[in-house]
Parts: structure tokens; sequence; C-alpha cells
């Protein structure tokens, strides 16, 4: 029987230390899990300015079979670097995660095979309350306070868009090509197009932080800024 081929899409700014060992792991045990869907790795260097080097990316091509590297020299955001790599994907099936892998494997497969078994395009993680027992205190209250301005502005058929899990079909892929927003809000943005075009199509699935993760900060610029794109949205919403 054939296998299966499934596109992974990892945008990556100025990640970490370790970051290549992280992805080398995930990736071999991800193969573990699913012997029978055959991964292709998809790194976008979104004009990281530090922490990228040759030898990094020829230790990724050394130790991944499928290994595609996409890179440009200005930062564009996260939803900007993941348009790149959706643009560039070959395959049907496609996730989409952070560099660091946030999640634990099983919810990777069971994100996976959800959106593989039932007849979605688009699947995405879904934050418990016990996500945040591992989340800083600060992200908490600006999390919970983006769900309560979400949940009164748009009537969406998933509570939880801002999960760095999402996998997505062909015409997900197609949907996800139509967003605008460069940085953080993209995924609200995406869901909404979702929502309004084939929310039949759409399903959540309840997902585990792995331990240890290292959270980026937000400061009081990149949240007006995020205020500013939310307010953006909103507006396409009530114009459409």
């Amino acid at each position: 029987m054939e296998k299966l081929k499934l596109d992974i899409i990892l945008p990556c700014y100025n990640p970490i230390e370790g970051w290549v060992d992280t992805i080398l792991a995930s990736v071999e045990s991800l193969q573990l899990e699913l012997p029978n869907t055959e991964l292709f790795i998809y790194l976008v260097n979104d004009g990281s300015s530090k922490g990228i080097t040759p030898t990094n990316i020829e230790a990724l091509r050394s130790g991944i079979l499928n290994f595609n590297y996409i890179t440009y020299t200005q930062n564009g955001g996260k939803g900007f670097a993941l348009r790149k790599g959706i643009q560039a994907s070959q395959h049907d099936l496609c996730i989409f995660t952070d560099v660091d892998f946030p999640y634990t494997t099983d919810s990777f497969v069971r994100l996976y095979q959800t959106l593989v078994g039932g007849n979605l395009e688009v699947v995405v993680g879904h934050r418990s309350e016990r996500y945040y027992d591992k989340v800083p205190s600060m992200r908490v209250k600006i999390s919970k306070v983006f769900k309560f301005f979400v949940r009164k502005f748009f009537r969406l058929p998933v509570s939880d868009t801002q999960c760095g899990l999402k996998g997505v079909r062909a015409k997900g892929k197609q949907i996800f090509l139509q967003t605008t927003t460069n940085r953080y809000l993209f995924d609200l943005e995406f869901i909404h197009f979702v929502a309004k075009q084939m929310p039949e199509k759409l399903k959540a699935v309840d997902v585990t932080l792995k331990p240890n993760i290292v959270f980026s900060t937000m400061n009081f610029r990149v949240l007006m800024g995020e205020g500013w794109s939310f307010l953006l949205i909103f507006l396409k919403n009530f114009f459409r």
C-alpha cells in the first residue's frame, strides 16, 4: 500500500539554542508513530538575524530525508512565513506548528488522524484549561481576554483560534492563502474565513503542551499591533 504523504511546515525566527536537535528528535518520534506516512519538512526562515547557521541547515538536510528550506532576508511575521510554506508544499495533507514542536507527539498524531479519517479540510488544536497550568501568568491573562473578545465579536464554530497546531487539506490551504494578516492574529483571520466558507469541514481536537516549553515575551508594542489587527479583521467581518 502506498504511503500517505504529510507536509509539516515550521516557521522559524531567531530560534533558541538546541532548536535543530528538537526538530530532529520530534521528526524521528513522529515517524515512529506514523510508519505508513512519509513526512516532508518545510523550514521557513522568516528573516532571522541570529540562531540559524549553514551548519544547522546541513545537519537538518543530513538527518531528515525530505527536508526543504525556504529563506528570505526580511522578517515578515509568522502568518507571512506560513503562507510561504503552504505555497511551497506539494501534498494534500499539511500540518503547521512551531519550530520547537511545543505540543506532545500524541497531540500531533491525534490531530493528524482526525484530518485523515474525517471528511474535513481543517483541524485545529484546542487548548484545555489544563494547558494553562504550564503557561506564564501574563500569557494566561492575555489569552483569556482575547478569547472573550473573539466570543463577543465573532461567531465561530471553535473556541480556540490561536493554538499553534493546525492541519489542513487542499481546500484549507486555499483558504489560508486568502489571509493577509502577517503576525499573531493570522490564526483568527484563517478560522474566520473557514467558518464563513465551509464550517462543516472544520473541527477542533484537544492538545497537550510539552513540559518546559519556553514562551516568547509579548511587549506593549506587540499587543498594540495585534489589537489593530483584531480591529481590521472585525471590520472585514462587519462589512462583508
